[in-house]
């Protein structure tokens, strides 16, 4: 799985987390070993101007996903087509304000929306009720997983 990460945001982001979470999630969803993921950390005014670019929406986002080859999770223990998953763009100055919100790391928030990204570009959304108990708890169930592992 290739897996490219870049931070161009001001803010220290902990890319090896990043990386063991993005690979345990996408390993979870039996997403097939040759498939690429990019993600990239920026700043507020960056994800602002890709946030009203592409959502019509003002104001700096959490985090967006941009899906390229429309792949979907593997079933019954077979994986998926390889191809390109996609991009997801972070905001850790965003990720941060929520953690302190929620009472939480800003490590958890940024693993977190790495993870709801990563369901978005597989296809999954939460603009429908049942879609969004789909999606929070597979999300729920990647992040407790991955936990219970780093331990």
């Amino acid at each position: 799985m290739t897996i490219e990460i870049n931070n161009e945001s001001a803010v220290d982001v902990d890319s090896a987390r990043v990386l063991n979470l993005a690979r345990f999630a996408l390993n979870f969803l039996r997403i097939h070993p040759k498939s690429e993921l990019a993600i990239v950390f920026v700043d507020e005014p960056a994800i602002e101007k890709l946030h009203i670019e592409w959502m019509d929406e003002p104001g700096p986002t959490d985090v967006l996903s941009f899906p390229m080859d429309e792949l979907r999770p593997g079933v019954d223990g077979i994986a998926s087509e390889p191809g390109l998953l996609g991009d997801i763009v972070v905001c850790p100055q965003v990720a941060a304000a929520q953690a302190l919100v929620a009472g939480h790391s800003t490590s958890n928030e940024i693993c977190m929306l790495v993870a709801h990204g990563i369901l978005h570009l597989l296809g999954f959304d939460h603009a429908e009720p049942d879609e969004e108990r789909e999606m929070f708890s597979l999300q729920a169930q990647i992040l407790t997983d991955f936990y219970g592992q780093e331990v």
